[in-house]
C-alpha cells in the first residue's frame, strides 16, 4: 500500500510540475496553442470541404442527365438497337430513349399548338432520336463519351460535363493545398511547441542537474515536460474542434438559402471530430515535447547536457 501510494504521489507531483511548466511560460504555451489550433484548424477545413466537394459530385452524378441526339437518318429500329448499346455500358447508370415522335408531341404540349400551325410549319420529323442517359461516375464522362460517339448513328452529346471536370479539379487541388498546409504547419507546431519546452528545461536547468545527480532516471525528467506537451495539446485540440463546428454551422447556415447545394450535416459526427481533434493535439504536444528533450539526456549519470 506504501508503494502504491508513493506512486500515486510521484505521478501527481509529475503532473503538477508539467502544469506549473505551461504557467510559467505562458506566453510561449499561447503561442504553440495558436499554432497547433490554426493547424488543426485548417487540416479540419479542408476535409470538410473535401467531403462537401464529394457529396456535391454525387449529387451531380445521381442527378445528371446528359442529352445524346442521333443524326437524322436513323430509323426508329435503330434507335432502339442504339439504346441497347448505351444502356450496355458500364458507366451508364440509366438510359431512356425518347422517340422522334414522342418528342415532338412533347414540344407541342409544352408550347401549344392547337391550330397546328407550328407542326406545318417544322414538319412531322423536325427532331432527332434521343437519350436521356446518367453517368456512374462522372469522372470518367469522357471515356464514356467517346465511347458512346463511335456508335453508328450518334450525331452529338449536350451535357454540362464541365461542372464535373471543375469539382475534380477543385477537389484535387483543395487536397493538393491541403497536405501542403498541414506538412508545413505539422513542422512549424512541432518546433513551436519544442522551443516552448525547451525554455522551460533552460530556465530549470540547475534542478534537473540536482535531480539527476540524485538517482532521478532519465524518464522521472522527462515526463514533466511530455506532460506539458499533452496538455498544450489537448487544449489546442478542444479549442479547435470548438471552433470549427462553431464556422461551419454559421457557414451552412448562410448557405441554407442556396437551393442549389446543401452543405453535409455534422449530425452524428461531432464526437468523432472530437476525438480526433484531441487525439492529434495531444499526439503533436506529446512529439514536440519528446523532441525537446530528447537530446538532453542521453547521459544515465550526474549531469544534464544543454
Amino acid at each position: 500500500m506504501k508503494r502504491k501510494g508513493s506512486k500515486l504521489a510521484s505521478a501527481g507531483y509529475l503532473l503538477k510540475e508539467g502544469i506549473r511548466n505551461i504557467w510559467s511560460n505562458r506566453t510561449m504555451s499561447l503561442a504553440s496553442i495558436g499554432v497547433l489550433v490554426s493547424c488543426l484548424l485548417l487540416t479540419g477545413s479542408a476535409v470538410l470541404l473535401s467531403m462537401n466537394i464529394n457529396q456535391m459530385m454525387a449529387s451531380v452524378e445521381g442527378n445528371n442527365s446528359i442529352q445524346v441526339y442521333c443524326k437524322d437518318e436513323v430509323s426508329s429500329l435503330r434507335a432502339v438497337q442504339i439504346r441497347e448499346e448505351i444502356a450496355s455500358m458500364d458507366n451508364v447508370e440509366e438510359c431512356e430513349l425518347v422517340l422522334r415522335d414522342e418528342a415532338v408531341e412533347q414540344m407541342l404540349e409544352q408550347y401549344g399548338d392547337e391550330d397546328g400551325a407550328l407542326q406545318s410549319l417544322l414538319g412531322d420529323n423536325f427532331l432527332p432520336h434521343a437519350f436521356k442517359l446518367s453517368m456512374k461516375d462522372l469522372t470518367n464522362y469522357q471515356e464514356t463519351a467517346d465511347a458512346i460517339m463511335k456508335i453508328d448513328g450518334i450525331d452529338k452529346i449536350i451535357d454540362y460535363s464541365y461542372i464535373a471536370e471543375q469539382l475534380t479539379s477543385l477537389d484535387s487541388m483543395v487536397n493538393g493545398a491541403g497536405m501542403w498546409i498541414v506538412i508545413i504547419l505539422s513542422v512549424v507546431s512541432l518546433f513551436i511547441i519544442s522551443n516552448t519546452i525547451r525554455v522551460t528545461m533552460f530556465s530549470r536547468q540547475l534542478e534537473i542537474s540536482i535531480m539527476k545527480s540524485v538517482g532521478a532516471t532519465n524518464w522521472f525528467v522527462r515526463i514533466p515536460f511530455m506532460v506539458e506537451g499533452m496538455v498544450i495539446g489537448l487544449f489546442s485540440g478542444i479549442l479547435s474542434a470548438l471552433l470549427l463546428k462553431v464556422v461551419y454551422t454559421q457557414v451552412c447556415s448562410a448557405l441554407s438559402g442556396f437551393s442549389f447545394f446543401t452543405p453535409m450535416s455534422l449530425a452524428g459526427m461531432s464526437w468523432k471530430i472530437d476525438v480526433i481533434f484531441i487525439g492529434a493535439g495531444v499526439l503533436f504536444g506529446l512529439l514536440g515535447g519528446l523532441i525537446s528533450i530528447g537530446r538532453y539526456l542521453k547521459r544515465d549519470v550526474g549531469v544534464v547536457t544543454l
